[in-house]
């Protein structure tokens, strides 16, 4: 599933960063790799809000679904 149907305070393992190769490196960067845990925070205003390797990102609902858990 997209990482936008997680419920706030759920955790899960990243399985596959979808997307063109840039935003797919953008990602990466970001610490979006197959095997991370990621937690929902929040939702808010179109974006996405998660922690993941110690550190609270958001990103938009766009680059969000491109991210499958």
């Amino acid at each position: 599933m997209p990482l936008t149907m997680m419920k706030n305070g759920e955790e899960s393992s990243i399985k596959k960063v979808g997307g063109k190769e840039d935003v797919r490196r953008y990602l990466e960067s970001l610490g979006f790799v197959n095997g991370s845990i990621v937690k929902m925070v929040s939702v808010m205003n179109g974006n996405v809000i998660v922690n993941i390797k110690e550190s609270r990102i958001a990103i938009s609902k766009e680059m969000a679904n491109k991210i499958m858990v």
